[in-house]
């Protein structure tokens, strides 16, 4: 599979394309990371240097892709871009940026009508409400959501997309089913805390057309920056390799929570990708799937 993948960048540790290039090649797939921003290290340090690129240049680098050529199936030369599967994105800090990605989507998927949009709606997380700047959950609602055919909500994203509280394992799944249906097919929610939540757990959640299911994980003493960034990732390559919700969510927690788990033993802030790179390409089987429908 080939991605092209409009998100962040950090030369020191995991988020953005920096979380997300590493296990997707891990899996063997082809990435096109193309920088929104280049940053010595993520912003949760309160510090850091590098440059917020212009959404302007960010558009002359997918530009500049585009006018690459290569050999389609019928012997003839055909753009770089019609041969993606996909695009994937994430935090997006201004709608200019956010219209960028949607101007590579329909790009793309003129190109290749079967490539798909892979969007993590970054905007906020419970215990820190939104954390991007006013208009942005607005604009991520009302015109990238629309867009994206694979959405990765975590559970305070969902409610803010759906326009609800969710307390309840059913209340989640009618939300999920409200945000469906204005365009994303297949969703995936993280860090779901429901009233039936065992203490100590999250849930993680994956609807589709086919159905809906969930993986209950123990809840882990750590927030690590770039998790989300990975699971959006894990979860579009295994989903469209398998084309089953229910595997793709049973092997994205699964590396996922070793990941976390190589985090807490080597004692660092940063996920360790590298250190879990064996459970990312071969994700053990740790945890299964119920079916809520």
């Amino acid at each position: 599979m080939k991605i092209l993948s409009i998100q962040s960048s950090v030369a020191y540790g995991h988020v953005g394309n920096s979380a997300a290039t590493f296990p997707l090649q891990r899996l063997g797939h082809e990435v096109w990371p193309v920088l929104t921003v280049h940053f010595s290290n993520h912003t949760g340090y309160g510090a850091w240097r590098g440059p917020l690129l212009a959404p302007t240049d960010v558009a002359e680098v997918i530009r500049g892709i585009g006018e690459r050529e290569v050999t389609g199936a019928d012997g003839k030369p055909v753009s770089v871009l019609a041969t993606a599967d996909a695009v994937l994105s994430g935090y997006q800090g201004a709608e200019e940026v956010g219209a960028v990605v949607l101007d590579a989507v329909a790009r793309v998927k003129e190109l290749n009508p079967r490539a798909v949009y892979c969007c993590d709606p970054v905007m906020g997380d419970v215990g820190r409400g939104m954390f991007v700047r006013p208009g942005i959950p607005e604009f991520m609602r009302d015109h990238v959501v629309p867009h994206a055919d694979v959405l990765t909500p975590n559970h305070f994203e969902l409610d803010f997309l759906a326009g609800t509280t969710t307390r309840t394992e059913d209340e989640v799944l009618d939300a999920v089913d409200s945000v469906r249906d204005r365009g994303p097919r297949d969703v995936l929610v993280t860090s779901v805390i429901t009233d039936a939540t065992p203490a100590g757990s999250l849930e993680v959640v994956a609807v589709s057309d086919d159905g809906a299911w969930a993986v209950t994980t123990p809840q882990l003493p750590i927030t690590p920056n770039g998790c989300g960034d990975v699971t959006s990732a894990l979860y579009l390559a295994h989903l469209r390799t398998t084309g089953s919700p229910q595997v793709a969510l049973e092997r994205t927690t699964s590396s996922v929570f070793s990941i976390l788990e190589a985090t807490i033993a080597a004692g660092t802030r940063e996920i360790q990708l590298v250190g879990a790179q064996a459970s990312i390409a071969n994700p053990p089987e740790r945890f299964a799937a119920r079916q809520l429908r």
